[in-house]
């Protein structure tokens, strides 16, 4: 049974990274379809992933990108591992820390720290800077550092979500504690439909590209797939395929839809270009600003060009 939000009548089910509290569970929160239905706390995002695929639940929660830390390796790793997975939205959450402890506690009682690595590495000046001699232990979820708290006396205090004293009984030492008052989590709903969500004109398309070989310009072609149709990438970041030294496959989020004459064209590119594409989907921009582009790289254009070509083919005068 789930300790997150449910209905009993509820059919379905949705994965996400817990205990309650989470920044993933924040996430989700955002879903409407989600909203009533069950929500299934996993520990990681592999079982999140394989809730989907062994159908018991219609989607996960996951999270993919980091506005400090950039993208997420193992969310990263298992889309490109794991097949006939979509991408069917995403979320922002903004990303706040505090320093939690038992009733009692006092900053200066406080040697030891629980945190999740990412967390810790985003509050790491404030700790060093309060608490210069602290030790870190890390811990699996930003929740989870918290809950340790009564498992046992290794850490004095954690680092947490600021909604962690709804769930538990803590004191907040200190508020505020993230390094980087701009950070910004990028979630990401996955699930095994086939159906993509209708272009709105502020959309986002993943893929994950391999390269045919290691070789001077091999990057720059696959990058050339985009910048001639007018595509610009906001993400690319390059993950090791692991069979040998020199062997990457690419994460690329383009602008636009993949029923935009551009994008689709790009991927053309990329698939004549690449021994393995991975399509994880079309979807809308979580902050929903429209997709510029330049004029000439308008669909009516790729559409004029097509047409121009099929005339020249049959013969048909010349109209210009």
């Amino acid at each position: 049974m789930s300790d997150a939000p449910q209905n009993e009548a509820a059919t379905e089910s949705y994965s996400y990274l817990g205990p309650r509290g989470t920044f993933t569970e924040a996430a989700l929160a955002q879903v409407p379809d989600a909203r009533g239905k069950i929500w299934r706390s996993v520990n990681n995002v592999g079982e999140a992933l394989d809730d989907v695929v062994a159908g018991r639940s219609v989607a996960a929660m996951i999270a993919i990108e980091n506005s400090i830390e950039g993208g997420v390796n193992a969310t990263q790793d298992a889309l490109a591992k794991i097949p006939n997975l979509r991408i069917v939205g995403e979320y922002l959450v903004k990303v706040q820390f505090v320093l939690v402890a038992k009733p009692g506690t006092t900053l200066a009682d406080v040697k030891v720290v629980n945190a999740h690595p990412v967390a810790y590495t985003q509050c790491h000046h404030w700790l060093d800077a309060n608490l210069p001699s602290h030790g870190h232990i890390p811990a699996t979820s930003n929740v989870a550092a918290a809950a340790s708290l009564f498992d046992n006396d290794l850490a004095d205090a954690a680092v947490a979500p600021p909604g962690i004293v709804d769930h538990y009984d803590l004191d907040v030492l200190a508020e505020n504690i993230g390094d980087n008052d701009n950070a910004v989590t990028r979630f990401v709903l996955v699930s095994k439909t086939t159906a993509i969500p209708p272009r709105t004109g502020a959309d986002k398309t993943s893929l994950i590209v391999e390269l045919p070989d290691d070789r001077a310009g091999a990057l720059l072609e696959l990058l050339e797939q985009f910048s001639t149709r007018g595509v610009n990438m906001s993400l690319l970041e390059s993950r090791p395929i692991g069979d040998a030294l020199g062997r990457y496959r690419f994460v690329i989020d383009a602008d636009g839809h993949i029923l935009d004459e551009r994008v689709a064209d790009s991927l053309l590119g990329v698939r004549r270009f690449s021994p393995k594409v991975i399509f994880l989907g079309s979807y809308p921009r979580a902050d929903k600003a429209p997709i510029e582009y330049i004029p000439r790289y308008d669909d009516d254009v790729f559409i004029e060009a097509r047409d121009w070509l099929r005339g020249v083919i049959s013969g048909e005068p010349d109209a210009s």
